[in-house]
């Protein structure tokens, strides 16, 4: 059983919801640096969960570590009931083999600060990429449903414009229609809004409200605690590679229990 100070399970056993990710006692470690001491986390099907904390807390890290951006060192990811990676004996972790660990990570799609668009390939050629060469998709499918994304987002204008030419803004919602085009099960978002201007992250924000509206499950690290308060059904605060509270987004904020949380949030609010 995880340490229950580095547990993000609030939610009790008989919760009906499916889970999607099951994270158990992660560790990762730089060279002799230890980024991740032993973090665990369910998160269950049309949840919203944010991670908030100060930087080198292992947010990202531990974001990275479940879609196999980073390898772990020691603990299990499950995605939807499948191992992607399992606790050994010797405190090391396995991993399945290549094609299965690419064909669960697929359940994921992932939005990052900086928005990683090819920038020789239009917002369009950006969206159908994926879905033509990782998934067969014929091309007239992907364009409908590039179209239908970037209606959802608002930039339909924008199907033929370069990267270059748009906001910043523009960038993020354009990458997070790109994540959806590919029809994952769960979104991980990692600081979507950092590199970003106020009033610009009000349009990415909107767009990730409306997600969570139609009750995709989200992973968000974030530091907006207007989305963590009104967004997310449930906040993670880390400190120093672990997890030091978690709770429902209206009691974590109400009553913060622990003393470093209330000290971050003191700073941030």
């Amino acid at each position: 059983m995880p340490n229950s100070m580095n547990s993000a399970d609030a939610f009790p056993a008989q919760d009906p919801r499916a889970v999607m990710i099951h994270a158990d006692s992660i560790v990762k470690s730089f060279g002799s640096h230890r980024v991740l001491e032993g973090v665990s986390l369910t998160l269950r099907k049309g949840e919203v969960v944010a991670i908030i904390g100060p930087s080198g807390s292992g947010k990202s890290t531990f974001l990275r570590c479940l879609n196999h951006l980073e390898i772990i060192d020691g603990g299990s990811i499950f995605i939807e009931g499948e191992a992607m990676a399992t606790a050994q004996v010797d405190g090391s972790s396995r991993y399945v083999g290549d094609a299965d660990v690419r064909r669960i990570c697929r359940k994921m799609g992932m939005v990052f600060q900086s928005f990683n668009l090819f920038p020789h390939m239009t917002v369009l050629e950006n969206i159908i990429e994926a879905p033509i060469t990782v998934k067969r998709m014929p091309k007239s499918e992907a364009i409908a449903k590039a179209d239908a994304l970037l209606e959802k987002v608002g930039l339909i204008a924008k199907r033929d414009n370069y990267p270059g030419r748009l906001s910043g803004g523009q960038k993020q919602r354009v990458a997070i229609a790109r994540a959806l085009a590919m029809e994952p099960a769960i979104m991980l978002f990692d600081e979507p809004t950092s590199a970003l201007d106020p009033e610009l992250t009000v349009e990415v924000l909107r767009t990730m409200r409306q997600l969570a509206e139609e009750h995709m499950t989200m992973l968000v690290v974030t530091h907006e605690m207007g989305f963590a308060r009104e967004v997310a059904h449930r906040v993670i605060f880390m400190d120093n590679g672990r997890i030091v509270e978690t709770a429902e987004s209206a009691e974590f904020f109400r009553a913060p229990k622990h003393e470093r949380t209330r000290a971050f949030l003191g700073q941030m609010l």
